[in-house]
């Protein structure tokens, strides 16, 4: 497993938890963004940026990983991409998207984009609090521990 991170959104909390974690389980993660993250300077820890324009670094993110990688993402489109080839997809909250949930989302999105372009305010999600940045962890532990006892075997 590899950890892809759709990082030009990626809230910096969350980016924190993802370092430590790579860290601690040497697991091999990649941001890849448009514009310079900057990421710790360890050897399973790198950052690809690609050039300015919508979708790009989805569509890198989509290129490069595999079935069975890890991407961290709040882009609905992509998460289900990334399911589509066989990936895991988990947003910064900590849902980890499933073929069933994220067609689901991809609903909703589309309605609340037709809402919007109607001139319908709908308003932003909530701010990222504390309960959704444990849940992240928690989540992200569970899948690093499962892919770890995997490897293991």
């Amino acid at each position: 497993m590899k950890i892809w991170v759709d990082a030009d959104a990626c809230p910096g909390v969350i980016k924190d938890i993802l370092f430590r974690s790579a860290e601690r389980t040497g697991v091999e993660m990649t941001l890849v963004a448009n514009q310079t993250v900057r990421v710790p300077k360890r050897k399973n820890i790198s950052f690809l940026l690609v050039r300015a324009g919508f979708d790009e670094a989805d569509n890198e993110i989509v290129r490069r990983m595999v079935a069975g990688d890890l991407v961290i993402t709040a882009d609905i489109p992509l998460a289900a991409e990334v399911i589509e080839k066989g990936g895991l997809a988990l947003n910064p909250r900590g849902e980890l998207y499933s073929e069933e949930n994220v067609r689901a989302r991809l609903s909703m999105r589309d309605f609340m984009e037709t809402l919007r372009s109607s001139g319908v305010h709908t308003g932003g999600p909530e701010a990222l609090g504390p309960k959704d940045r444990q849940e992240f962890a928690n989540q992200l532990d569970r899948l690093l521990t499962q892919f770890l006892k995997a490897d293991d075997s």
